[in-house]
């Protein structure tokens, strides 16, 4: 009896002594995370005293990150990095380039090279080279922002500068144009009354019936290469920017013309745009080449897609939004699955890079168009193509509308086909140069293009018949 009692004792203990010393080390444990979780917290709390700044401190957000894209970009960005440094990040702005000496140094004017050359009477160092200094108060603010610790008001100090600052307040557009510009984007408002063109820090809208300018909704990028209606009518999405500055999209109430909200800031223009057939996301493409879609009813960036390795030139949408086609520079155009981003197929037919693309109406198939002068058609899935047709020069965005499909080309054309059979139906000529852009509206069944030398072209699709033309310039005077 007494050997069994020893037996059920030592085993009883294999567990409980166990117990007891994992209890007491638990125990031994709680200080040690309570100190580590106290030290987290206060590590939290610095950070977020770091983020607001103190009444009167120099924000690097608002001030200092727009002084260098404004000033430094070109030369120290990522596609040029001269001596070695580059200012497109707050990160790598603090680095130090082939100098040796660190670009910026908190509270140490001395140990900050960036300083030291905006402040240099050498002509061979002062920066920015060959352009003129910095003003007395850029330099100033500089300075006062070293000397507070050269804090950084942002999110993430690795995220590229165009993407932190405010949305900037554009310039006022001319008002009389001294000459004539590309017209690279246009369409139609919903009921067909008014025209947006693409201009100079400004979307016109003209009467697509007389030419006459309407109105100019202003606060626009330097120019505009894509813009789009929402499917209600209700909302233009603008997308351009300063070339190899700053892109971004805008969208704007297309009734009254005011600014609704920013999208999506980036370090290079954008050059194309889409609304989902219900509108509620939009997909833009960009000369970073990324993709981004966003939520459009709170802006919120739901993806990137980084599959293409140069300017994204064009974007578009299947039927039920669940694929996405995009044409690149790089010479393909690709599509995606549009919930998960995942590449599906690559087609590298063109040779050439790929400035427009659009969905076959069964989705099934793709329509793209380059500077190889053909329009492909190809599978969805597979990438085989299924059809061409060739035109007298590079052909760029494709439309989709209304059961036709439209294409604008540099023989000075604008063509309609059959989207479902791309049976050929009409030729529209008149441009004196390119034709960079089409828009139709279904209802006027009215034609319009924009080209290269600044003019529009309204036609009647019923006849091919010239509606109007104009130089879309306000207040220009032909010399």
């Amino acid at each position: 009896m007494r050997i069994l009692l020893t037996v059920v004792f030592l085993a009883c203990s294999c567990f409980t002594l166990p117990a007891v010393a994992q209890k007491k080390k638990a125990a031994a444990k709680k200080p040690a995370a309570k100190k580590k979780a106290a030290a987290k917290k206060k590590a939290a709390k610095k950070k977020a005293v770091v983020k607001k700044l103190k009444k009167g401190a120099v924000s690097f957000r608002k001030e200092i990150a727009t002084m260098l894209l404004d000033n430094c970009f070109a030369c120290h960005g990522p596609k040029k990095a001269e001596g070695g440094y580059r200012v497109d990040t707050y990160e790598r702005l603090l680095k130090e380039g082939d100098s040796g000496t660190a670009g910026i140094t908190g509270k140490k004017l001395a140990g900050s090279e960036l300083y030291r050359r905006i402040t240099s009477k050498d002509p061979d160092e002062r920066m920015p080279l060959d352009s003129d200094p910095l003003s007395a108060r850029q330099i100033a603010l500089v300075k006062k922002w070293i000397v507070e610790g050269a804090e950084f008001d942002g999110k993430n100090p690795k995220a590229e500068l165009a993407t932190i600052v405010p949305p900037p307040t554009h310039p006022k557009a001319p008002a009389a144009y001294p000459n004539t510009l590309p017209i690279t984007a246009m369409t139609f408002s919903k009921d067909g009354k008014e025209l947006f063109v693409a201009g100079y820090h400004e979307i016109t809208a003209w009467n697509p019936a007389s030419g006459k300018l309407a109105r100019r909704i202003t606060n626009v990028g330097q120019r505009t290469y894509a813009m789009k209606l929402n499917p209600a009518g209700t909302i233009l999405a603008v997308g351009g920017g300063a070339p190899g500055r700053h892109g971004e999209t805008r969208l704007f109430d297309a009734k009254t013309g005011k600014l609704l909200r920013v999208l999506g800031s980036t370090s290079d223009v954008v050059l194309d745009l889409a609304f989902t057939p219900k509108g509620d996301r939009l997909a833009t493409g960009s000369a970073d080449g990324v993709i981004r879609i966003f939520e459009a009813g709170t802006g919120k960036e739901q993806m990137q897609i980084t599959s293409h390795s140069d300017w994204v030139m064009a974007v578009a949408w299947n039927k039920d939004a669940t694929r996405l086609v995009s044409g690149s520079r790089d010479k393909t155009a690709k599509v995606f699955d549009a919930k998960k981003g995942e590449l599906i197929v690559t087609y590298s037919a063109h040779g050439q890079p790929v400035k427009g693309v659009v969905f076959h109406p069964d989705g099934k198939e793709v329509f793209s168009s380059g500077n190889d002068s053909k329009i492909h058609r190809w599978n969805a899935k597979t990438g085989k193509r299924t059809a061409q047709v060739s035109f007298g020069g590079g052909v760029f965005k494709l439309d989709v509308n209304g059961g036709f499909l439209f294409a604008s080309s540099a023989d000075k054309t604008v063509r309609q086909f059959d989207a479902k059979t791309q049976k050929a139906i009409r030729s529209y000529a008149g441009n004196a140069d390119w034709a960079l852009c089409t828009s139709f509206h279904t209802s006027s069944k009215r034609v319009a293009s924009g080209g290269f030398d600044g003019s529009v072209y309204i036609w009647n699709a019923a006849d091919g018949k010239v509606v109007t033309k104009f130089i879309a310039a306000p207040g220009y005077a032909k010399k």
